[in-house]
């Protein structure tokens, strides 16, 4: 089955629309075919301000209709406590308020940017889309990320080459608790690396410290920008480090 076929079998779905490259593209595919979808975007505390904003460009550029869901994440224990399977009890409330916001609009049929190359058996975060009958059309059809950035690229989508981005709750460590202000400052570090110019990097939080993880090719940058970095972001955390074991 490809995407042709699949939107020809499924004329009319609700997506859970991140603005990343994976859900755009799914976007994207739905509008060119004719299908009557809507996206929903669900804003936490855990997405980045630039997300949404991205994700409302796109849609704008699409044509496509998408409403914005304010979910407080932080109100689920489990979450705050931030256990192994986090990410479980996250996208079960996220993917609960999407499904009764879609069926108020008439929308049975729920679908998300799951992708072939993405290891769904072991991650936490798979299970409540198998609970909740969320489809993931992209998996279906076998597409994996690098041909979706292609096909993307193809299709002129500012997003072919966007870096992935987990949600900031990614850089707390498993078992410290989940704060506002832990989460403010991680946004404010990686805002603040962004203007500089780096792109697919990480400010982690180990335990008081700011631990930086960047690739190969922004090493320079960083180190160009030693101090203006150390000044900005010692203003947040107690200390900075630089991981040497930088991102693939």
């Amino acid at each position: 089955m490809n995407l042709t076929q699949f939107w020809q079998a499924n004329p009319k779905a609700a997506i859970a629309f991140s603005g990343g490259v994976d859900s755009a593209y799914l976007l994207y595919s739905a509008v060119q075919s004719g299908a009557d979808v809507k996206a929903y975007y669900a804003k936490t505390a855990f997405q980045p301000a630039f997300e949404l904003e991205d994700a409302k460009k796109l849609a704008a550029q699409l044509g496509a209709q998408m409403e914005i869901l304010t979910l407080d994440v932080l109100s689920v224990p489990k979450v705050v406590e931030n256990p192994q399977n986090r990410c479980y009890y996250c996208k079960t409330a996220l993917f609960s308020a999407m499904t009764a916001a879609a069926k108020k609009d008439g929308f049975t049929l729920i679908l998300d940017g799951t992708n072939a190359s993405d290891e769904a058996a072991d991650r936490p975060g798979m299970q409540p889309l198998r609970e909740l009958s969320v489809r993931s059309p992209l998996r279906e059809c076998g597409l994996t990320k690098k041909e979706i950035r292609r096909l993307s690229k193809e299709a002129g989508l500012f997003t072919h080459d966007k870096p992935a981005y987990a949600c900031l709750a990614t850089r707390i460590p498993t078992g410290d608790t989940i704060t506002p202000a832990k989460l403010s400052r991680t946004e404010d570090a990686e805002t603040y690396l962004n203007d500089l110019g780096l792109r697919d990097f990480r400010v982690r939080t180990l335990g008081n410290l700011a631990r930086i993880q960047v690739t190969e090719s922004d090493l320079e940058t960083v180190l160009k920008n030693r101090e203006v970095i150390l000044s900005h972001l010692k203003k947040l955390y107690s200390g900075v480090v630089l991981d040497l074991e930088v991102r693939p």
